[in-house]
């Protein structure tokens, strides 16, 4: 079932030949690339190795046991067979994930983006929780934030939010929080006790990188200039640097006011933009823009959610695959893994389904 694995071994050692030529280490692009095709091939190489060793030891297990007569080496060798067998369906399964298209996204960068929804001063609050807990799962990870632009409220919360997350994996990890966001607990406003319900939306996004083209003629797009508003520092209130861009033809609007030069607000909202156009064009592609709305971005309604985040029962729930943890504290503190492994995991069965089917 796997006979044309033997060809990621070959092309392994193609790779190590080039690695060690002297031209390799003159071309930084290449080695790079190398590099790349390299990370990637290995587990396929090795989870393949793992597998040809046990059909061996099967095969030879089976041959010894038609022409053993011992009695206690026939008992040993039945329990190794035994064993092997066992073993096999995992083998399979691993190959079988490391074989799975791969999203060629999942390397990039992200731009994210959490907008207030349903329960007013209190979804803002949630909002910018939300935000603090990407910020912490980043640091977590060693990635870096950028933040592109922040709408705030009088009492801290977020009314819009937009980042970029940096660095190796991001998005093949974060792809998984897009949707709404719902919060059950007791506002600090809240003066009877009453458990209130809000929602936030957040809608991750690819950054597009220099592999990708993405043509916007200028007359699709209005730019207007002004100053930044809200905290941020002397420069940034009384210069002309925050930029907004609107796409006329999808009425995409972009709002960058973080850094002190216009220019530097300007490639924000651009590399925003080429992303969000990107991102667009990708789900047009898959005739699925009416539900890249109500799942990447949704209404903010609280009856459209991905998850719940209870706190009076301190539990956390994901809908889409009936996950819940009782670690609300440890999941708005950044530790996110266990629940993304848990989607990733999901994801990769229901593919392994639909190519079994």
């Amino acid at each position: 079932m796997f006979e044309k694995l033997e060809d990621v071994q070959i092309r392994l050692e193609e790779i190590l030949n080039q690695l060690s030529e002297p031209d390799t280490a003159n071309d930084p692009e290449r080695f790079q690339r190398l590099m790349r095709e390299q990370a990637e091939l290995q587990p396929v190489a090795d989870a393949y190795a793992e597998y040809r060793k046990n059909e061996d030891t099967i095969t030879e297990n089976l041959e010894l046991l038609d022409s053993e007569t011992d009695p206690e080496l026939r008992e040993l060798l039945k329990e190794e067979l035994q064993d092997a067998k066992k073993q096999r369906p995992e083998y399979e399964k691993k190959l079988r994930l490391l074989l799975l298209p791969k999203d060629p996204n999942d390397e990039k960068n992200v731009i994210i983006e959490i907008r207030s929804g349903a329960g007013g001063e209190e979804a803002a609050l949630f909002a910018a929780e939300i935000y603090r807990m990407y910020a912490k799962y980043a640091d977590s990870r060693h990635w870096r934030i950028d933040v592109v632009n922040v709408e705030e409220t009088g009492l801290g919360g977020f009314k819009e939010c937009t980042f970029k997350v940096i660095g190796q994996g991001a998005y093949s990890r974060l792809k998984y929080e897009s949707g709404v966001h719902r919060v059950q607990r007791v506002p600090a406003t809240e003066s009877g006790g009453r458990i209130h319900t809000s929602t936030c939306t957040v809608a991750v996004m690819p950054e597009v990188t220099d592999d990708i083209t993405i043509d916007i003629p200028d007359k699709d797009v209005r730019i207007d200039v002004m100053r930044a508003s809200g905290n941020g520092g002397q420069c940034v209130n009384t210069t002309d640097s925050a930029v907004r861009l609107t796409h006329l033809p999808t009425g995409i609007v972009i709002y960058s006011q973080t850094e002190k030069s216009q220019l530097q607000n300007k490639a924000k909202a651009w590399a925003l933009l080429k992303s969000k156009l990107y991102f667009l064009e990708q789900q047009k592609r898959h005739d699925e823009e009416a539900e890249l709305r109500r799942s990447q971005i949704g209404t903010g309604d609280r009856s459209e959610k991905i998850r719940t985040y209870n706190f009076p029962q301190g539990r956390v729930t994901d809908h889409r695959i009936h996950l819940t943890l009782h670690q609300i504290d440890d999941i708005m503190n950044g530790n996110l893994d266990g629940l993304i492994d848990q989607l990733i995991a999901a994801d990769q069965a229901a593919k392994l389904a639909k190519i079994q089917a």
